[in-house]
């Protein structure tokens, strides 16, 4: 809802590389906020409606680490005491891939025939660590035809969204995005890419109340440009 393009984005990239992709209607957020306010009922009861939505055997493609967090490590733990969730919430978390891990771990591809014409930096989002996911942006971005990766200092600092973190506490996420657009200012960087709809709004958000002109892009939207 934040940021359908890079959905639409995804979608394109994976077309291109010759999968069929099929998007069901009846989906709806994964849970996540429930879950980080500690309405933990609320998010098994969100977690069940995903995991019959996503039935079958098809691959799960998340454009997003925190989505695919909840999937991959979340599910199964609220689900944990239930004998009949639980397994289905392992086989549905076994075959869910954030975008990236998917391109490079799963297809084992690092050139998707993408073009940019500039300097990128990258924002290495929270719930790729918590994913064991480390350097699979980079080495997609090395493939880029055009492009030079310049590396961000701090890459891995929270850049203060948080979700509803931001909401409770303001200045502390005001503090820690100002520290996060000082470090991508520094890079020299055309644009600055990442894999989560909540970061870029908020390093965006403050990118352009700054004035800045650095473009603020989801890791799909870069694929697909040629």
């Amino acid at each position: 809802m934040l940021r359908p393009s890079a959905g639409h984005a995804t979608v394109r990239l994976l077309r291109r590389l010759g999968h069929e992709i099929d998007f069901p209607d009846a989906q709806t957020c994964c849970g996540q906020p429930f879950f980080n306010s500690g309405f933990a009922e609320l998010a098994r009861q969100q977690a069940k409606h995903t995991i019959r939505v996503f039935a079958g055997e098809r691959t799960v493609v998340v454009p997003s680490g925190s989505c695919a967090a909840m999937v991959k490590v979340e599910y199964p733990h609220l689900l944990e005491h239930d004998p009949l969730w639980h397994p289905r919430a392992l086989e549905l978390a076994a075959r869910t891939f954030e975008l990236g891990d998917f391109l490079v771990n799963r297809l084992g591809v690092l050139d998707v025939g993408a073009r940019y014409d500039g300097k990128v930096t990258h924002h290495y989002a929270c719930h790729l660590r918590g994913l064991g996911l480390a350097g699979e942006v980079e080495k997609l971005l090395a493939h880029v035809a055009g492009a030079t990766f310049v590396p961000l200092a701090h890459l891995d600092q929270c850049c203060g969204f948080g979700g509803s973190f931001s909401v409770r506490y303001p200045q502390v996420s005001t503090a820690m995005v100002n520290d996060k657009m000082n470090c991508i200012l520094a890079t020299g960087a055309d644009a600055v890419v990442s894999t989560d709809a909540g970061c870029l709004m908020n390093i965006g958000g403050r990118l352009h109340r700054e004035g800045k002109t650095v473009e603020v892009l989801h890791l799909a939207e870069l694929l697909v440009r040629q």
